[in-house]
């Protein structure tokens, strides 16, 4: 034998011993067994495929299971039924059969062979006959790598480097990243979102073609997008992957605002411009979370100071002013969110964060009476925790010395909201007398008179604590006498 075919020889041994040793590191559940004994049965392939076995290699849990086959849609029905507890076939055009086998949620899809016309995200479906077609359409290497499960045998199949790609972090495609991002322009947006989930970095030449095509991006709904950015701002580095967005322009397509927000210097932090500052904030807020990831809290970190560019004024001292950006970030942040069809409620929530989160500023050194005490809690309501993060976050401050002022300060406010609580129900704060009070006192039916009243008496709660029922009758009798109720 040729020194060369030894060498190979050597090679080869040393690729099936790596492969070997990859299949005895996967942990594939027991169902995905008995899933590829059926489809063998029928004569045919089944392979664990994409994120399933990126994820069992990082060890990282994941309760789905992606499968690709040779068997055409219709097949796949025929082999899962009896067999799966619940299928689905919304996404058989596709070649997609959505199954539930116990508490194991699989997706099995033909193997494809698609193509694009370039200018919309919806591909010509055509069907392949071999993984290693499948394998390249796919959109990185890390998800590019597959498992053939055939009884006690197992198979490794990485045509593009995936094994490696992961051990070094490294996020790249296994066609030519225009080509992949052409095919599916959201791809840009992962391979953002698995740079703050997984902690990778981006080829040269997939941020090279990120930034040439960023524009592209315009073809993909809006709920997609969003669906990418909030598992994005979710992820464990979310300011490194809207770092990344930043450096190619993809935030310019999805949160114009954040990019906006650079040269803008803080009045309060001439160290940093307004964008370096709201990432910062983000990742204190982050270090502030106890019960898991919160998106409110997050989106609200990031865009808290995104009206400052809008409002910045130079005062004829020299210095920078940004009055009212909270009001005009609360709109500029509804308005964006809406945008990218975000749910109701979390547009609101993360507005009227943005909308308080300078109210604290207002408390001084303590001189808050407990009248604005009430109002700062009754205005939060059910945000206030949140607000509480989002206010200690904001102190980004190289000044040891002021940035525990700051903390001692919100400190005091949160004993004197604690205080309030253990005297009154300060958080679910009415009048002392209801609607149907004030109608029998007044002796007047509904009607715009009644929510006058109420409010008037809520008015004198908040500045003046609980009334007692006698006082605030007293009250209420003065007030109809004075509007001639």
């Amino acid at each position: 034998m040729s020194s060369s075919s030894k060498d190979r020889s050597a090679s080869d041994e040393l690729h099936r011993a790596q492969e070997n040793a990859v299949v005895e590191m996967l942990d594939v559940p027991a169902v995905a067994d008995e899933l590829a004994a059926r489809f063998a049965a029928r004569g045919h392939l089944l392979y664990l495929v994409g994120g399933s076995v990126r994820d069992a290699l990082l060890k990282r849990p994941s309760g789905d299971l992606d499968f690709t086959t040779d068997a055409r849609p219709e097949a796949i029905l025929d082999i899962v039924s009896g067999w799966a507890d619940a299928t689905w076939d919304t996404g058989i055009a596709f070649g997609t059969v959505g199954a539930r086998r116990g508490d194991h949620m699989l997706e099995i899809t033909t193997f494809r062979a698609d193509t694009y016309d370039g200018a919309s995200r919806n591909p010509e479906v055509r069907f392949g006959d071999d993984v290693l077609g499948d394998l390249v359409r796919r959109d990185f290497t890390v998800n590019a790598m597959a498992v053939e499960l055939a009884g006690d045998e197992r198979r490794f199949v990485d045509p593009h480097g995936g094994l490696a790609a992961l051990a070094h972090g490294v996020l790249d495609t296994p066609d030519a990243p225009e080509r992949s991002f052409s095919d599916d322009p959201l791809r840009m947006l992962r391979a953002a979102r698995f740079v703050s989930q997984l902690g990778f970095t981006p080829s040269d030449r997939v941020v090279a073609a990120m930034t040439a095509m960023a524009g592209e991006l315009d073809r993909i709904t809006a709920e997609r997008v969003q669906a990418e950015f909030s598992k994005l701002v979710l992820g464990e580095q979310p300011r490194r992957a809207l770092e990344l967005m930043v450096e190619t322009g993809l935030a310019e397509k999805v949160v114009p605002e954040v990019p906006a927000m650079r040269l803008e210097v803080d009045e309060h932090m001439q160290h940093k411009d307004v964008y370096t500052h709201s990432l910062v904030v983000l990742e204190q807020a982050i270090d502030l979370e106890y019960d898991g990831p919160d998106l409110v809290l997050r989106l609200a970190a990031l865009l808290h100071d995104i009206g400052k560019p809008a409002t910045r004024r130079k005062e004829p001292d020299g210095r920078v002013s940004f009055h009212h950006h909270e009001v005009v970030g609360a709109k500029m942040t509804r308005k964006r969110l809406r945008a990218l069809k975000y749910p109701k409620s979390v547009i609101e929530d993360v507005s009227q964060l943005v909308y308080l989160h300078l109210r604290f500023h207002g408390y001084g050194k303590g001189e808050w009476t407990d009248s604005a005490v009430r109002r700062y809690v009754t205005d939060a309501g059910k945000l206030l925790d949140r607000l509480h993060k989002l206010v200690r976050s904001d102190c980004t401050t190289r000044n040891r010395r002021r940035a525990a002022a700051l903390q001692r300060s919100y400190d005091g406010l949160e004993n004197r909201i604690a205080d309030l609580r253990k005297q009154e129900e300060l958080d679910a704060i009415r009048p002392d007398l209801d609607g149907n009070q004030i109608m029998e006192l007044l002796g007047v039916g509904p009607g715009p008179v009644v929510g006058t009243a109420y409010k008037h008496l809520l008015a004198l709660r908040m500045e003046q604590g609980p009334l007692g029922p006698e006082r605030a009758e007293a009250e209420l009798r003065a007030w109809a006498a004075e509007n001639g109720v």
